[in-house]
């Protein structure tokens, strides 16, 4: 069946003779405080989950080790010849030490800044091009700023109210004021574990993350960034000097997938063989929020740099996007969206793909997570509860290289077969 986001470069790579047999992956989170614990852990619960769900033989999968310049998380997951599944080395980048730097901030700070960082987007117009892109992201990303205008707006009215009651009591106006404020104010922290658990605060500061990057004032993350880029490079080097890998895939989810591309076009500048020969390069971005920064006027190196991905023919990147999920921008192209500086170059890249959630779940469970926003933003890095074109596990564990894979994906070792080629 083909599918309601499809787009295929015009200039795009020629396919690779063979199997993979050997993969490295690295994988990059999004905007996730918790991300050091979470994704080894889902990473095993969901890969037994599919090999339970489609009667696959059990993956062994080593112990969590942990690399010297503590950057990297990684574990080795075993070749399965009954399925063609290919020897993997799972590396994970983290940066949620960033994350948790920022939830650290006073919280009147954060408000100070969900503010201006809105305003500028209603101003710029980015706020309506979010909301044609995905009305649903739009929403999710409008909530900090209106909730920030609602809890004001109850304080306001409980300052006035309490001014009044105590006026009213008698009390002098330079004694009713302070009091009064109190109580207009000292609510709102009780409420902190509550607007946690709606993820205010996370939804907050992710906003705030991508509006400061868009303008070029993290240079905490920039400086994390060119770290990535010198680990995953000495990575490559000491890996191929061993055991060479059929195909190095770099792997990015949610904003990870922003902070994958930033990564690859470096690896591209530093190791100017990479991709020309020897291992296939790829770049798989799920679900990315690379819109949320790409598309700001002042972010023109990261335009700089998605033109050389959109033009590099060393690479093949597949962007997967599912209509779905709450947090993404399905339809998204950003050779076509971006004004990019192609300078005439060919367009190589990406491939665009749906994820197509609703045919990869029962319809009991899509009902279910359909209005859990984070829930369904996950369900790319979960096991699918149906055979589908998109599944996380045969994409950075399976046989095919990620072309094929989104070119024709092989639902594996089952009477189904290979899906219908779509070029």
């Amino acid at each position: 069946m083909r599918s309601i986001l499809a787009f295929t470069p015009p200039d795009l790579q020629e396919a690779r003779e063979g199997v993979v047999r050997r993969r490295l992956v690295f994988f990059v989170a999004g905007y996730d405080p918790e991300a050091r614990v979470r994704y080894r852990m889902l990473f095993v619960r969901e890969l037994l989950l599919a090999a339970r769900r489609f009667g696959l033989p059990a993956r062994k999968v080593s112990r969590l080790s942990r690399s010297e310049d503590g950057l990297a998380q990684s574990w080795d997951v075993a070749a399965c010849p009954e399925t063609g599944g290919a020897a993997v080395t799972y590396e994970t980048l983290h940066w949620e030490d960033i994350v948790a730097r920022d939830g650290r901030r006073p919280p009147g700070l954060d408000v100070v800044l969900i503010v201006a960082g809105t305003l500028h987007a209603l101003v710029s117009g980015l706020i309506w091009r979010f909301y044609r892109m995905n009305p649903l992201y739009g929403n999710v990303i409008v909530y900090p700023f209106a909730m920030v205008l609602a809890l004001g707006l109850a304080a306001t009215l409980v300052t006035v109210l309490a001014d009044l009651a105590l006026g009213a009591l008698g009390l002098p106006r330079w004694a009713a004021l302070p009091l009064a404020l109190g109580a207009g104010l000292g609510w709102i922290p009780l409420l902190r574990a509550r607007l946690d658990r709606m993820f205010f605060w996370l939804l907050l500061r992710s906003w705030v993350f991508h509006w400061q990057h868009g303008n070029g004032w993290r240079k905490d993350y920039e400086a994390r960034v060119e770290a990535f880029t010198a680990h995953v490079a000495a990575r490559i080097a000491a890996v191929s000097a061993a055991e060479p890998p059929d195909e190095i895939l770099i792997v990015g989810h949610s904003t990870g997938g922003l902070t994958a591309a930033e990564i690859t076009v470096r690896l591209l500048e530093r190791m100017p063989g990479l991709g020309a020969a020897g291992p296939a390069l790829s770049l798989a971005t799920l679900g990315s929020a690379l819109p949320l920064v790409a598309t700001r006027r002042a972010a023109w190196r990261v335009r700089a740099e998605v033109a050389r991905l959109v033009s590099e023919r060393r690479l093949v990147w597949c962007d997967f996007q599912a209509p779905q999920d709450w947090m993404n921008f399905p339809g998204f192209n950003p050779s076509r969206d971006l004004d990019l500086p192609l300078e005439g170059r060919p367009v190589a890249n990406p491939i665009v793909r749906s994820a197509q959630f609703k045919q990869l779940l029962a319809p009991e469970t899509y009902a279910k997570v359909r209005n859990r926003p984070f829930r369904m933003h996950f369900q790319f890095l979960m096991a699918n509860e149906r055979a589908g074109e998109y599944d996380f596990f045969r994409m950075v564990l399976g046989p095919q290289y990620l072309r094929e894979r989104a070119m024709r994906p092989s639902l594996g070792p089952d009477p189904v077969g290979p899906v219908p080629a779509r070029e």
